[in-house]
């Protein structure tokens, strides 16, 4: 049995019991994913294999404590795996940002990011900044981010432009390489490099995802043994098209879930 993180004896307590024995006073108890209500602990018998997350409401635990409470809903067995992965972010915009928070709040282990550029105020309507980080490099701001949501997540910040000569070193330690740049000829470097310089990457690509169409059709599908591509692969920015918050948010979810179904290896 897991409490908070920590194996211990498994002894046929009750959650009330277990409760009032790791962490008196707790009132939030989670077992194998699913949240328990008060009233019925004095009658819920976690098993041997458990996994059961205690808090008391609106407190900070300790890092140990708190690594398991915001991996306490994700399935079971997912958050020992993904806590030994590192993934890189190439970019750190409006996919970049948000694929990377949702990864942190999965619980990756370690998240490399990668950005030259610094958050404007015309970056705010699809990216995970705030008024108060314009002017601030996007690399280390993410990283900021990040640790405000789960701190327990490593992080390394380089602030750089990627190009072939630095892209092998400022990956090597990554499993998923996230693509997360703008303009086509960056994403093509980038692509063409990882696949050829760091031979045990895979990489999560993205092409087509402008404007409000149907977010349906931003799919992601297996494009070679270690590249992945998720979009609709037509939707280009343009004149009339532009940007928007929701299909950028779709794109960059299916990139943090097809990272880490690749992770768990629930991908061919």
């Amino acid at each position: 049995m897991r409490v908070n993180g920590t194996t211990t004896p498994w002894t046929g307590a009750s959650l009330h019991e277990l409760a009032s024995l790791f962490l008196p006073g707790a009132d939030i108890a989670v077992v194998n994913g699913m949240p328990r209500d008060l009233s019925e602990w004095p009658g819920i018998f976690p098993g041997a294999s458990a996994d059961v997350v205690l808090a008391r409401r609106g407190e900070m635990s300790t890092p140990g404590a708190y690594a398991a409470l915001v991996a306490a809903r994700n399935p079971p067995g997912v958050t020992e795996t993904l806590a030994r992965a590192t993934v890189g972010i190439a970019g750190c915009g409006g996919l970049g940002s948000h694929a990377a928070l949702a990864l942190a709040r999965l619980g990756v282990g370690k998240l490399v990011l990668a950005d030259f550029d610094v958050v404007e105020p015309t970056n705010l309507n699809r990216q995970a900044f705030f008024a108060g980080d314009i002017g601030e490099k996007k690399a280390p701001a993410l990283a900021r981010q990040i640790g405000r949501v789960n701190p327990v997540v490593r992080t390394e910040a380089h602030d750089l432009r990627l190009d072939p000569d630095n892209i092998p070193g400022v990956f090597r330690e990554c499993g998923i390489l996230l693509e997360c740049l703008d303009a086509a000829e960056a994403k093509q470097m980038l692509v063409e490099t990882a696949l050829d310089r760091l031979p045990e990457v895979t990489v999560v690509a993205v092409s087509g995802l402008a404007g409000l169409g149907d977010g349906n059709a931003v799919r992601t599908r297996k494009a070679a043994s270690r590249l992945w591509l998720v979009g609709d692969g037509e939707s280009a920015i343009e004149d009339g098209i532009g940007l928007a918050a929701p299909r950028v948010l779709v794109a960059a979810g299916q990139q943090a879930l097809c990272a880490a179904r690749v992770l768990l290896g629930m991908r061919d």
